[in-house]
């Protein structure tokens, strides 16, 4: 996911830069290219002919490096899901010029003007890549979802599908997807209520001029589709991670709660934007109520997307059982091979349990070496979004110095004050000495200079 779009490019300038600073590559060495091209010419031969299953897939409409096909049918009072997800460790091989270039990367980087993939186009975007124009090889994940939603990994298996149709999230209707697609995703919601999961998506940003020829930040508004898309794979990662966990084998994503500083910063913030939550309701409640469809709440689930220490990536260790405190179980990334390393080798993993083989040993050393290559892949995305979005605010106060704005400081720490701007999603730190965590702000625009990616702010008293 971008950290903003920009359909009219008017960061183009700016994201140059930060291309430089944050060396995102620029295309593939000639190596890793030729034996991409080979790697695309390989004929499936250990594939089961699944080609009968009527998947679709269901992404952005831009999206050409689809990583995952489905369909839903009903088994009794169960749903069934067939997941096909790419089998990229079918065209990758464990140390050849492709895997030694994805071990250097980690994940795919996205920028507002394009991104840098972790494979090569022509197996991100074609051979390897569920598109609906012929044939390819997946791994088939086949996860039963009972009434209450809890899911169970029933199979897994290399084969050979088809995708009938490539749907964007944009135009996609009822009636083009499988009829039980919006009662899959309504369990898959009831069973993270039950566990007290709180996820939190908030939508994505993006740059749109005004009426008086200046820029804001507005929030696209997502579409219900996305949301229940994201159940899918949530159930998958969820039964997948049970089958490692039982076999004491794994890479999982694991997430501890934000700490009692970062939950008052983040009061603070949903005062400053004017968003109501109750003393006496916790963070994890609050959270599963917020509506990414108004703005000012949009902005205060950013906040909590950013509030906690991070996510990261453990192997299994018995004495620390892993666990995703969002989603309020042991989870691991599976269905995102073309964008991240990690998947690549929990679906290995994966595969060899289902069938009763041992987990490849090259697999289990993956799993120790990936936590670093997945952190360090992780944070450069991180710096490469906060820049982006850092050039977009500026982008967005530019000819506007000298306005006053209302804020409230949010935070103190060894930097000092930061605060967050009541009417548009802006956090920076000022200079407000005595000023307090909750206190409001009158301040005013000293520059906003979008060359550095950089605005500056001036209390000028007390908000009234």
């Amino acid at each position: 996911m971008k950290a903003v779009l920009d359909p009219d490019r008017v960061l183009a300038g700016g994201l140059a830069a930060i291309r430089g600073q944050f060396h995102v590559p620029e295309g593939f060495p000639p190596e890793v290219l030729a034996a991409a091209e080979a790697a695309a010419r390989r004929v499936p031969d250990a594939h089961v002919d699944r080609t009968a299953l009527p998947l679709v897939t269901l992404d952005p409409a831009r999206s050409t490096d689809l990583d995952q096909a489905f369909t839903i049918e009903a088994s009794g009072s169960d749903l069934l899901l067939r997941y096909a997800i790419a089998d990229v460790a079918w065209f990758v091989r464990d140390g050849d010029p492709v895997d030694a270039e994805a071990w250097r990367r980690g994940a795919t980087l996205y920028l507002p003007d394009g991104k840098a993939g972790l494979y090569p186009p022509v197996l991100s975007e074609g051979a390897a890549s569920l598109l609906p124009d012929g044939p390819r090889p997946a791994v088939l994940f086949t996860v039963r979802v009972a009434p209450d939603g809890s899911a169970t990994l029933e199979d897994a298996e290399r084969a050979l599908v088809a995708s009938r149709a490539k749907l964007g999230y944009e135009t996609a209707t009822a009636a083009d997807l499988p009829p039980q697609f919006a009662e899959f995703a309504c369990r898959i919601t009831v069973a993270e209520a039950r566990r007290g999961a709180a996820r939190v998506d908030p939508p994505e940003q993006e740059v749109v001029q005004r009426p008086d020829g200046g820029y804001a930040l507005a929030f696209r508004a997502r579409h219900a589709s996305e949301d229940q898309n994201a159940a899918l794979s949530l159930a998958a990662n969820l039964a997948i991670a049970d089958v490692l966990r039982a076999h004491r084998t794994g890479l999982f994503r694991v997430m501890a709660e934000p700490d009692a500083a970062a939950v008052l910063r983040l009061r603070n913030t949903a005062r400053a934007l004017g968003v109501a939550w109750p003393e006496a309701q916790p963070l994890a409640a609050f959270r599963t109520g917020l509506d990414a469809a108004d703005p000012h709440q949009a902005a205060l689930m950013l906040a909590i997307r950013r509030a906690g220490q991070g996510a990261s990536y453990a192997p299994w260790r018995a004495d620390a059982p892993p666990w995703h405190a969002a989603v309020a179980a042991s989870y691991v990334h599976a269905t995102a091979p073309l964008r991240r390393l990690a998947d690549r080798y929990v679906i290995r993993a994966t595969l060899a349990i289902m069938a009763g083989d041992p987990v490849p040993e090259a697999v289990t050393q993956a799993f120790e070496r990936l936590p670093r290559v997945m952190g360090r892949a992780d944070a450069l995305g991180g710096q490469i979004d906060r820049a982006v979005i850092d050039l977009a605010e500026a982008v967005m106060l530019d000819g506007r110095e000298g306005e006053t704005f209302a804020a409230v400081v949010t935070d103190i720490d060894a930097r000092g004050a930061r605060m967050q701007l009541a009417d548009l999603p802006v956090v920076t730190r000022i200079d407000a000495p005595g000023a307090a965590p909750g206190s409001p702000l009158s301040v005013r625009l000293v520059d906003a200079d979008p060359a550095n990616r950089a605005v500056r702010f001036e209390a000028v008293g007390a908000q009234p």
